[in-house]
């Protein structure tokens, strides 16, 4: 699955290297509402493409996932800041 880093020069795999650092950075240093959304721009870095579709929870189950993560924030962060801003769309969020 990874043969094309074979074929990669140093310079390309240590620009490919900043590249997925880069976007590791841009989703680990993602806050506020942003946590709770898919990130596909991140799996599009992959070299291979998929037409994979995520698979969706009916609402009530995804709620409790929904709860769930945010209650292991607490415990996971328990000093995070905090904020009570509301969703206001994706773009401005």
């Amino acid at each position: 699955m990874d043969s094309d880093l074979n074929d990669m020069s140093r310079d390309e795999l240590l620009a490919e290297l900043v590249k997925l650092r880069n976007a590791v950075r841009a989703h680990r240093d993602s806050s506020g509402h942003d946590l709770c959304w898919h990130h596909p721009a991140l799996w599009n870095l992959l070299p291979e493409q998929s037409s994979i579709q995520p698979v969706v929870p009916d609402w009530p189950v995804f709620l409790r996932g929904c709860l769930k993560y945010r209650q292991s924030l607490d415990e996971q962060l328990p000093d995070a800041p905090r904020f009570n801003k509301e969703f206001s769309g994706r773009d401005g969020a």
